[in-house]
């Protein structure tokens, strides 16, 4: 059986992915896209129509997407069926908050990241000042979620979104203490195995972040 996963340490979807691989333990080979392996980055280029990583080869079969990766690995791995509530209400109450991540946290982070990208030295302040805004409605919905959600060891779907949205969303607007139920969530995340590998195998990459990496995490 060949399993790869191709992405890059520095890459927040790919710790999506490598999270819930390192969660269950599944042998796997990590195939960084760099300069340095053009063949890693023509197997992305294939896998999806915009050729963006993480991407999963089994046995021939090429999946893209961090969430179809998981689903894929919740379903044909019986080390990684916990990473998707077999109850189907339960199930779509997962997917729902992987969507939440996804979209309200990363999507809006993204918006500053690309200010940066975009011109470092003039990026847009009144969009990034938007951005923030719309960080802190959703601080304050997850406050309000976190207070019927167990911080568990355990590692889900919705942990595997949460965690690198939460970690470069607070290098771009730090949780503040009028959010303490998210900000022990966010810290508990990064206290977990598997995500703390993925913080310490991306330390070298960390001046790669366009707003400038806060000296800390």
């Amino acid at each position: 059986m060949t399993l790869a996963l191709y992405g890059h340490p520095f890459s927040s979807y790919t710790w999506k992915a490598l999270i819930a691989l390192y969660a269950c333990d599944v042998r796997f080979e990590f195939r960084v896209v760099d300069g340095d392996h053009p063949e890693h980055a023509e197997t992305v280029k294939r896998a999806g129509p915009l050729g963006k990583f993480p991407v999963l080869e089994h046995d021939g079969k090429l999946i893209f997407e961090a969430t179809s990766i998981i689903e894929y690995l919740a379903l044909r791995f019986e080390a990684c069926a916990s990473l998707l509530p077999a109850e189907p209400g339960e199930a779509a109450h997962t997917r729902m908050l992987d969507r939440v991540f996804d979209n309200y946290v990363m999507g809006v982070m993204q918006i500053v990241v690309e200010e940066y990208i975009r011109d470092g030295a003039n990026p847009d302040e009144v969009r990034i000042a938007e951005a923030r805004e719309k960080l802190i409605r959703v601080y304050r919905w997850l406050e309000q979620w976190l207070a019927s959600y167990a911080q568990r060891d355990r590692i889900s779907l919705i942990e595997c979104a949460a965690a690198p949205s939460l970690f470069y969303a607070d290098w771009v607007l730090p949780i503040s203490d009028e959010f303490p139920r998210l900000k022990a969530w966010r810290a508990h995340l990064l206290s977990l195995p598997p995500v703390k590998r993925c913080v310490d195998d991306a330390r070298p990459y960390r001046a790669w972040f366009p707003p400038g990496a806060p000296d800390r995490d």
